[in-house]
C-alpha cells in the first residue's frame, strides 16, 4: 500500500481515480485502461466490426486487454491480442476469466508489421491508440490487410496530421469506409492532465520520480492535442468476387 492509499483509505491506484474523475460518465472502468476509450468508442466499433459469434477479434497493441477483452465478451467472439510487452500479455490474459473469455482468449508476442498472425486468419481487427506509435506505419497497415479475411473490417484511432492516414490506408490495400471525430476526446484528456499537474506530489509517491516525470511532461505539452482532432478509421479489406 502507498503512503496516498494510507492516507486516504483508498486501495485504487490514484492513477486510475484520476482517470476515472477526468473521463466521469464516459469512463468505462472495468476496463482499467488508459485510452481514449470510452463508452462512445465501444459501441462505435461493435458497431462498425459487424461480427458475428464465434469469429476471431484480433487486438492491435492490445496492453493489459481491457478493450479487447469487452469487445470480445460484447461479440461473443474469439480474442487474440498482440503486443510487444511480455508482462502487458501475462496481465491481459490473467485477466481474461473475469470477462468470462476463458479459453476464448489468447495473447501473443508480436509487432505491428509482424503480427505472426496467418493470413486472412481474422474476422475483424481493432486498435486504440497503439497504431500510432507504429515505426512503420505503412508496413503496419500492410500488415493488417494480410491478416484480414477478405471483407473484414479493421477499426482505429489517430489523428492527421504532417502524414495522412487515409493516404496510407489506400497504399496498403484497405479501404476506408468512414472517418469519425470522436467527440469530447481531447476535452477528457486535457481534464486528465490538469488533475496530473495538480497530483504530481502524490503521483511521484506512488509510481516513483521517473514515471510521474514523465507524466508531468505530456501534461505540460498537452494543449498541443487541440491542434488535431481524435477520429476513429473504420476500414475494410475488400472482399473478393465470390464475397
Amino acid at each position: 500500500m502507498t503512503a496516498v492509499e494510507a492516507e486516504t483509505g483508498n486501495t485504487t491506484p490514484l492513477t486510475h481515480r484520476l482517470y476515472a474523475e477526468a473521463f466521469g460518465d464516459d469512463c468505462p472502468a472495468e476496463l482499467e485502461t488508459f485510452s481514449s476509450c470510452s463508452w462512445w468508442l465501444l459501441g462505435t466499433v461493435v458497431g462498425a466490426l459487424k461480427l458475428s459469434p464465434g469469429q476471431l477479434l484480433a487486438d492491435l497493441g492490445c496492453g493489459r486487454g481491457g478493450p479487447g477483452l469487452w469487445l470480445a465478451r460484447a461479440t461473443a467472439t474469439r480474442l487474440v491480442g498482440i503486443d510487444f510487452s511480455p508482462a502487458a500479455l501475462r496481465s491481459a490474459a490473467a485477466r481474461a476469466e473475469s470477462f468470462g473469455l476463458l479459453g476464448r482468449a489468447h495473447f501473443q508476442r508480436g509487432s505491428f508489421d509482424a503480427t505472426t498472425l496467418e493470413d486472412a486468419s481474422v474476422d475483424g481487427a481493432v486498435s486504440i491508440d497503439a497504431l500510432p506509435f507504429a515505426q512503420d506505419r505503412l508496413a503496419a497497415l500492410t500488415e493488417v490487410c494480410r491478416v484480414l479475411r477478405p471483407g473484414a473490417r479493421f477499426v482505429f484511432t489517430g489523428r492527421e496530421g504532417a502524414s495522412s492516414w487515409t493516404a496510407m490506408v489506400e497504399k496498403a490495400g484497405l479501404v476506408l469506409e468512414d472517418r469519425l471525430v470522436h467527440e469530447g476526446a481531447n476535452a477528457r484528456w486535457l481534464r486528465l492532465f490538469d488533475l496530473w499537474l495538480r497530483h504530481e506530489r502524490e503521483l511521484r509517491a506512488e509510481l516513483g520520480d521517473t514515471a510521474a516525470a514523465q507524466m508531468v511532461e505530456e501534461a505540460r505539452a498537452g494543449h498541443r492535442l487541440v491542434e488535431t482532432a481524435p477520429l476513429v478509421f473504420v476500414t475494410r479489406r475488400p472482399p473478393t468476387e465470390e464475397d
